[in-house]
């Protein structure tokens, strides 16, 4: 993992060695021009943040990983589905959780404020993808979905390289025993995700689960880059943490590839 200030625009840039070369960036909050509970690098459409705001933190975004790119989002619904990207205007944007693209004049992204960004690139086939993999979607298959929409578009899953960015980690995030039953139903070896906690609760180590199931879909090369959005109160995001506090809303940090 290496981090980068863009010059000129002064943007934290946290990349992955796994992706190499490649065009990305894990984005936090510091850096934007929001202000309040938004205060920073605030780049979802969805939030009550001021609308100029949140389209100026997005271009900076694309622009410190590709200058004059066009950036490529959708409406995340905590699904396994995965699209093709196409520029469209924001409020037209597809209902899915993941999307790739062969294209270079293009920049996918997806949104993050707790949940698992991932990023994926064959460098070979000239073929990117990115997922938003909230436990939903990374229990339902969005990892498997994104992986084989780049097949599709000519990718080998044995060179897909992989980089699992910010999200809130295992000593952050606890969840009662209804949800341990749930993954465990799913698959019993599930279990080692979790940690006992307090009566009734446990840890769940949802980082580590979507490497799991990057490996199970045949990917060899898996980075984590084992960054705390929950703890990281002036680096990151965290939908937990506004909700602990009783906040009337949250920020999205943003997970941006191209070719």
């Amino acid at each position: 993992m290496t981090i980068e200030a863009t010059i000129g625009a002064t943007i934290e840039t946290i990349r992955a060695d796994a992706l190499g070369g490649v065009p990305h960036g894990f984005f936090g909050r510091r850096d934007g021009v929001s202000t309040g509970i938004y205060a920073g690098l605030n780049v979802g459409l969805g939030s009550d943040d001021d609308h100029a705001a949140v389209v100026e933190n997005r271009r900076r975004a694309a622009h410190a990983v590709k200058p004059g790119a066009t950036l490529v989002t959708v409406h995340q619904v905590h699904s396994a589905l995965c699209v093709v990207a196409a520029p469209v205007a924001d409020d037209a944007r597809a209902k899915a959780d993941a999307l790739v693209t062969d294209r270079p004049d293009l920049l996918i992204g997806v949104l993050a404020a707790d949940c698992v960004p991932v990023l994926f690139a064959d460098v070979e086939a000239g073929v990117v993808g990115a997922a938003h993999a909230g436990w939903k979607g990374a229990i339902g298959g969005v990892v498997a979905s994104t992986v084989a929409a780049m097949e599709a578009l000519g990718a080998q899953r044995e060179r897909i390289a992989a980089a699992i960015g910010p999200c809130i980690a295992k000593r952050s995030y606890e969840v009662d025993d209804g949800f341990l039953a749930r993954f465990c139903t799913d698959d019993p070896e599930n279990e080692r995700f979790f940690l006992d906690g307090r009566a009734g609760h446990h840890q769940f180590d949802i980082e580590a689960y979507v490497a799991s199931r990057c490996a199970l879909a045949g990917l060899r090369r898996i980075e984590a880059l084992g960054l705390d959005t929950y703890s990281d109160e002036q680096r990151f995001f965290s939908y937990r943490r506004a909700t602990h506090r009783g906040e009337p809303g949250y920020g999205r940090q943003i997970a941006i590839i191209g070719i």
